[in-house]
């Protein structure tokens, strides 16, 4: 119940893990949020609160132990976890995206059914980065936590936070995307995060049935003339928001455009 499933086989497989220290590994995290829970949470009571959160908090862990994922922390509603550690997983970028549709589509039927109690739940956001990360038990000698330092966990939370601008609910950076070749995936841009100088790719990964979807198709078309500063962008983004008013991404690249912002670097002012 304490400690992460995958931590505890690799202790018993190897108890000389069970001391402070850390190694390098390349690692993809998961960084999930509630959108206004805390606002919610301030009006509700607590017999009703932390049922509710345990059992959404169940539910997505049920789904990251699906897919071999390591839990590192809750913080509050927020959900972390790293794929590449304790164990070698070649895959782990691709078997973080997979998880990430998964616990996605699992939190939008958690809020669903919420609102149709009529409590209003917000959606999850969630952000996937992969880079190198010293994982290790990091603490002091009365007590310590199995986590990653380094600045792999951190693109991951500002990509969470970032899906509120673009209108999407995951985000995925380029150096997780580009190990994923079997999963499929739409440009959202070249994304600087507030404290960085360097922009990052940004994917939306993308079930088969909306991969397949005509606005998918639509998309790609505009954003390539986005890419290209083609004079036509700003047409294309029209008829395209005009046929799928449901498409959130679409929708922020014709507001960027409106603004006089053009090509698909994106410079975020907040986290």
């Amino acid at each position: 119940h304490y400690v992460a499933p995958a931590v505890i086989s690799h202790l018993e497989a190897d108890p000389e893990r069970l001391r402070l220290g850390g190694e390098w590994r390349e690692v993809t995290y998961i960084f999930t949020d509630i959108a206004g829970f805390t606002s919610l949470s301030e009006g509700m009571d607590p017999e009703q609160l932390v049922p509710m959160l345990n059992s959404y908090l169940d539910g997505m862990c049920q789904i990251l132990i699906e897919h071999e994922s390591t839990l590192d922390k809750f913080i509050g509603d927020a959900v972390v976890a790293v794929l590449g550690a304790p164990d070698d997983q070649p895959d782990h970028a691709e078997r973080a995206v997979r998880c990430v549709l998964d616990l996605d589509a699992f939190a939008q039927r958690f809020s669903a059914e919420k609102i149709a109690e009529g409590i209003d739940f917000g959606i999850t956001r969630i952000g996937v980065h992969t880079g190198a990360a010293v994982v290790g038990n990091i603490g002091g000698e009365k007590r310590f936590d199995y986590t990653a330092i380094g600045d792999t966990v951190n693109p991951a939370a500002r990509l969470e936070g970032a899906n509120k601008f673009l209108g999407t609910r995951v985000c995925v950076s380029g150096s997780t995307a580009e190990r994923c070749a079997d999963v499929a995936m739409r440009p959202i841009g070249d994304l600087v995060l507030k404290g960085k100088t360097e922009a990052v790719a940004v994917f939306e990964p993308l079930g088969p049935d909306r991969a397949a979807a005509g606005a998918i198709s639509a998309y790609r078309e505009a954003f390539e003339k986005l890419a290209l500063n083609d004079p036509y962008t700003k047409e294309a983004f029209e008829n395209l928001v005009e046929a799928y008013p449901e498409d959130g991404v679409a929708a922020f690249h014709l507001a960027r455009l409106r603004a006089g912002e053009r090509g698909t670097r994106i410079e975020l002012a907040e986290k």
